[in-house]
This record gives structure tokens, sequence and C-alpha cells, in this order.
């Protein structure tokens, strides 16, 4: 890990609750975990972060956007009118039709996401099973596994972006190997 890779991680860590304020305004309380989770995640995907110059503003402004952008699909999935019976009749006899095909690649997505978290060390597996399978919250999490709270989010979001490259060097070949992408010592790329 890059000396500007760990001082985004500190960073991180030192305005998480500043990130969560800044989201809460923004988005339902639900929702406001996976948020800061995901600027997280995010921001440890910049591949060049030594360009970041201020990574505080960087990590704000990232959460604000990541928000936004949450807003903006439940809008938009709102915004389907009732009124147009006909293109919802449509969309309804596609999704029948392409039910049969839908089960199957999302059966084969699925057990790829399991192989991905079966890949992760095991402390990080139990954190990340029980926050994304079972809902716990991350006070929860930390009681059941009687490790820190940061802790637990730390492995959760290092599940995340082992889950995200592991999935994602399935879907591009050209990328690293898989035992390259979700090794012992970190995620590389």
């Amino acid at each position: 890990m890059s000396s500007n890779s760990e001082n985004v991680t500190n960073i991180f860590m030192s305005i998480r609750s500043t990130i969560a304020r800044v989201v809460s305004h923004i988005v339902p309380p639900k929702e406001i975990e996976d948020i800061v989770q995901e600027t997280y995640v995010r921001v440890c995907q910049v591949e060049n972060q030594d360009e970041i110059v201020h990574p505080k503003s960087f990590l704000l402004k990232t959460a604000k956007n990541l928000a936004l952008d949450h807003v903006k699909k439940a809008e938009t999935r709102l915004a389907i009118s009732m009124d147009d019976d006909l293109e919802l009749e449509f969309v309804e006899q596609r999704t029948r039709s392409d039910d049969t095909y839908d089960r199957v690649a999302a059966n084969q997505e699925f057990s790829h996401f399991c192989e991905a978290v079966r890949h992760l060390p095991l402390q990080c597996r139990k954190a990340f099973v029980l926050k994304k399978v079972y809902g716990f919250s991350q006070r929860e999490i930390s009681k059941e596994l009687q490790i820190s709270e940061s802790t637990v989010e730390k492995h959760i979001a290092n599940g995340i972006k082992r889950c995200s490259y592991f999935m994602e060097s399935l879907n591009n070949p050209s990328a690293a190997s898989v035992s390259t992408v979700v090794g012992q010592h970190g995620v590389n790329k």
C-alpha cells in the first residue's frame, strides 16, 4: 500500500462521521452507511492517488456525488408513470419471456459472487457476510466478532473492494488473474 493510499485511509477514518453527516442531508438514513462505504471503495480504486492534492475535499466531494447519484436513481425509478399502461405491459411481457435467461444469468453471477466472498480472509469474510447478507449494524458486528467498529468498517470496505475486483476480473479477461486480484496480501490490480 502506498503512503498516499495509507494517508487517504487515515483521513477517511478521521472524517468518517463528517462524511456521514454530509450524506445524511441528501439520502435517507438507511442509505447513509452504504454511501460512506462506497465513498471509501471509490477513492481506493483511484489509480493515481498521488495526484489527489486535497484528500479530505476529494473524499467529501466523492461522498456528496455518490449521494446525489443515489437520489437521482431513486427519482428516476419513481418517475415511471402508472398511466403508461402500454409501456408497462410491454415491459412485463418482455420480463416474462426473458425470465429463464435472467434466472440463469443471476444464478451464475451469484455463484461468482459467492466465490469472491470465499476468497476473502476469514475475519473480513465474517464481517462482510454479517453486514451484507444478514444486515447487521457495525456495532452488532463489533460485538459479535469482538473487534472494534473501525476494524469492522475496514473489513467491510476491504470485502467490497476485493469482491468488486474479483467480479471485474471475471468480466474483463485482460485483467489480472483471480489469484492476483484477491491475494493474501491485499487487492492488486
